[in-house]
């Protein structure tokens, strides 16, 4: 806001994102933690959780979603949940995105995606999965899909209501502690955790890497948008993948 008048700056770029329903955190992380010039509008889907279904099966809901987001006219969409849109490897990613396209010419990008590109970005080719999943064995999968392996998985085993509960310095904590020195980074997977609120002072203790969805998912659109919005940057430190490969 610009304190002389108290008018909020008009975004360059606007970004629709689709996210779980029981999504809690992700608007206010966006809102608090990308620049100003870039807005985002978020609309919910039963796409995750007690609603997961093959992507075969989710296809009417999320063209659905995509044609009403459309309508408020994003420069980009972005499919934001990271379980979902890794639940069937590569191919299912491609079908999320091909259902996305058919029902709008507006480009879209996934959770999934942009989490590959910043691997590749930072050359991570083994990591330390950390989630507040059930399990982790469609992340691993779809990372082992792009010649990312997984050395130590760890899920918290929590329901999707429970996973913004976990506090950023539980994330720490849980990070310090499972980390492996011959891991490259640490993933922390999950579109609805306060995760990228210890991604900074991870990468501090560690030495190393560490990529979280919605970090990978600002970082993407920033990316895609640079023409639009300039060089501008996230409010706050979000780990050295925004220092080194925009």
């Amino acid at each position: 806001m610009d304190t002389d008048t108290g008018v909020l700056p008009t975004p360059l770029a606007r970004i629709g994102m689709i996210i779980p329903a029981p999504n809690k955190i992700c608007e206010q992380q966006f809102n608090a933690l990308a620049p100003p010039t870039l807005g985002f509008h978020a609309t919910r889907a039963r796409i995750a959780g007690k609603w997961r279904r093959p992507i075969d099966d989710l296809a009417p809901h999320i063209t659905e979603i995509t044609g009403m987001l459309a309508e408020c006219e994003p420069d980009l969409l972005v499919y934001n949940c990271t379980a979902s849109s890794m639940q069937e490897g590569r191919a299912g990613e491609r079908k999320i995105l091909n259902i996305m396209s058919k029902a709008t010419d507006i480009p879209a990008i996934s959770t999934s995606a942009v989490v590959a590109e910043a691997f590749a970005a930072l050359d991570v080719k083994s990591v330390v999965v950390l989630s507040p999943y059930q399990h982790n064995n469609d992340i691993i999968a779809y990372l082992a899909e792009g010649g990312v392996t997984t050395l130590k998985s760890v899920a918290l085993g929590l329901t999707p209501d429970r996973y913004g509960s976990v506090t950023p310095d539980e994330w720490f904590q849980a990070g310090v502690q499972h980390d492996m020195p011959q891991a490259d980074g640490i993933f922390l997977s999950c579109a609805a955790t306060t995760q990228i609120e210890a991604v900074d002072r991870l990468e501090q203790k560690l030495g190393k890497p560490v990529i979280n969805s919605n970090q990978a998912v600002l970082w993407g659109c920033l990316r895609r948008l640079r023409g639009k919005i300039g060089e501008a940057m996230p409010t706050r430190p979000l780990g050295q993948l925004f220092q080194t490969a925009l």
